[in-house]
Order: structure tokens, then C-alpha cells, then sequence
């Protein structure tokens, strides 16, 4: 979401929403490491820092949906939480939204809150407490996995596209009447959520095949058959491909948001008077190195592949950054 989305109010209520979510996991994943043994935390800040990156890098490659004219991408916060676990996802998720508002000015700087809220709560809580422990915690196999990813990620795209247009509606944005706009954003990320969880479940299905035990609330005795190092490696280099070269690919179509929009109120990209709203765009301007990940004001494949493979490094540093600060405090304390 842009901040033209909504009002100061709305911008604030989803900042302490999504702060205090991010408070309960940092709290969470402190108890958690507290409990673990010091290897398997030391384990965890590699694949945190790789799969963020992962994520990041995924959500540059738009996918066309066929005969709309609409595309879509990852969101990714339910990959993560089966992955790193619920609490340690959603603050890889946070990161990297955090970079994409700061350095790519990608998403609205005051509309950050929303943007964790929408494409992160929901994925890493009710996606993988609701949808994946259930269903995997009995009997884990590749087709429950799938099954779990494309239930997950419909239901929480789904909840997402609908708190948008909450959102927007509680701003009173005009431009965009509720009933219209939930006609237009609901159906769109259902085929999205369907494409999403295909992605998300091959994913898996892989990380089950050669190490199962990185997969959250799964109790598996499948023979490992690569080295953590080497799936870490293997995430690594397809974040590299991904970023630095099959986002140019991507497709040229607005993602589901965007056409919404335009099929509603003419344009994707709406005006604010806010004072509030200007002086973050002001903010945003400052910090971000590549805006709309390119290297100037013109689209080229080079800045394209540099913005995708600077980002990705970027989300690596910062998240393991994040994780290695956790786990020191745990030592201290």
C-alpha cells in the first residue's frame, strides 16, 4: 500500500498493532532461544538472513494472471514461518518490508504498519497456526504439504486484500467505494493466493525432501539428504538468480492492489493533502537509493538486476543483524 491509501489515523493504529505483534515475537524467539541448545540458535541466523533474501528477491518476479490483465507475487510470510517458525518469520518479514519502503521506496513509509499487518500477521500467525500445524502435526507427506500452502495462502491473501480495503474505507478515501473495491480485490488475490501457494509448497516440499526438520511443527525421521550448508547455499543462489536476473522477466501488468485501483478509480496512484503524508514521502525520498529499483530515473536491466541482487544482500545483513542482537541478549541474560 501507498500512504495516499490512508489517513494518519489509520497509519498509527496499524504502526502500534503491527509494534505490538513484533514485541510479542521478539519475546517469543528470546524464550524460544533461551530453551534451545546454543547450536541450533547459531543454526537459525544463516537461514533467517537467506530466506528473507529469498523472499525478497521472489517478490520482484510479478506473475501474470491469465486474461485479467492483473499480475501478482509472493508475499512470502507464510514460507517464512514454516521455516524459521511463526515469531522468527514474522520479524524476517518485517525486515523486509522495512527495506523495500526504505531503500526502494516500495510501499508507503506511514503505510508500513498496514503493509506488515496485511502481508505479514496474517500469513505468519493464522496461516501456520491455523492452517499448517493442524494439518501436518498428524502426518506429515509432500501432498499435505501442498495441500497446506494453497489453503494457507488463499485464505491469508484473502484476509489481507480485505483489510486493505478496511483501511481504506475507515480513511474514507473516496476514490475508492468499499463495495466496489472489495469486488475487485477479493476475486484477483484469490488466483494470486492459488499461484502463491504453489510456489510456497514446491518450496517446501524441497526443504522436506533434504532437510525436514527445518520445517516448523514437523516431527520427521525422513533421511536428510543435503548438508544444511549446501540448502543454504542452493536458497542463496537461487535468491541471486532471482533478483539479479529473472526479475526482468517479470511481468509488466499491475500486481492485484494496483489494478484494483485502476479498475475503480481510473488511476493506481492517488493524491493526498496530508501534511503528515508529505513529510514521510519527503523521508522516503532521502532514503531511498534506488526507487522503483533502478538505478536512476529511467527503467534499464542493469538497474533492475543490481537493485535485486543489492536488496537481497541488504535483507540478509539486516536480518541476520536483527537475529544476532537477539541471541546475544539471550546470553547476556
Amino acid at each position: 500500500m501507498s500512504d495516499a491509501l490512508i489517513n494518519p489515523a489509520v497509519a498509527g493504529t496499524m504502526f502500534v498493532l503491527s509494534a505490538a505483534a513484533a514485541g510479542v515475537s521478539i519475546r517469543k524467539i528470546h524464550n524460544e532461544n533461551t530453551q534451545a541448545p546454543e547450536e541450533s540458535v547459531a543454526k537459525k541466523i544463516p537461514l533467517m538472513g537467506v530466506m528473507s533474501a529469498f523472499v525478497f528477491a521472489a517478490q520482484m518476479l510479478n506473475f501474470t494472471i491469465p486474461g485479467t490483465g492483473s499480475s501478482g507475487h509472493l508475499c512470502g510470510g507464510m514460507l517464512l514461518s514454516v521455516l524459521l517458525g511463526p515469531w522468527c518469520g514474522f520479524i524476517s518479514m518485517i525486515s523486509v518490508l522495512l527495506i523495500q519502503a526504505l531503500f526502494f521506496a516500495d510501499g508507503g513509509l506511514l503505510a508500513l504498519g498496514c503493509n506488515v499487518w496485511n502481508m505479514a500477521f496474517y500469513g505468519c500467525f493464522v496461516g501456520s497456526f491455523i492452517i499448517w500445524k493442524p494439518m501436518i502435526s498428524t502426518r506429515v507427506s509432500k501432498a499435505r504439504i501442498m495441500a497446506a500452502s494453497i489453503i494457507a495462502c488463499v485464505l491469508t491473501l484473502q484476509m489481507g486484500a480485505f483489510s486493505v480495503t478496511l483501511e481504506t474505507l475507515i480513511s474514507g478515501i473516496s476514490e475508492l467505494p468499499f463495495k466496489f473495491f472489495v469486488a475487485a480485490m477479493q476475486p484477483i488475490h484469490l488466483a494470486i493466493g492459488a499461484v502463491e501457494g504453489l510456489i510456497t509448497g514446491a518450496v517446501l516440499c524441497f526443504i522436506y525432501e533434504t532437510r525436514s526438520e527445518l520445517l516448523w511443527g514437523v516431527n520427521s525421521s525422513k533421511k536428510t539428504r543435503m548438508t544444511l550448508a549446501s540448502v543454504l547455499v542452493v536458497l542463496a543462489i537461487c535468491s541471486a538468480v532471482m533478483g539479479g536476473g529473472i526479475s526482468l522477466l517479470a511481468s509488466e501488468h499491475p500486481d492485484g492492489l494496483e489494478w484494483s485501483m485502476e479498475k475503480i478509480a481510473g488511476t493506481s496512484e492517488l493524491e493526498s493533502e496530508s501534511l503528515v503524508l508529505k513529510k514521510a514521502a519527503d523521508i522516503q525520498d532521502m532514503t531511498s537509493v534506488m526507487p522503483d529499483y533502478n538505478l536512476g530515473k529511467e527503467e534499464t536491466a542493469a538497474g533492475k538486476s543490481a537493485s535485486g541482487l543489492l536488496g537481497s544482500l541488504i535483507v540478509f545483513a539486516f536480518t541476520a543483524g536483527v537475529a544476532m542482537i537477539v541471541r546475544n541478549k539471550n546470553k547476556k541474560s
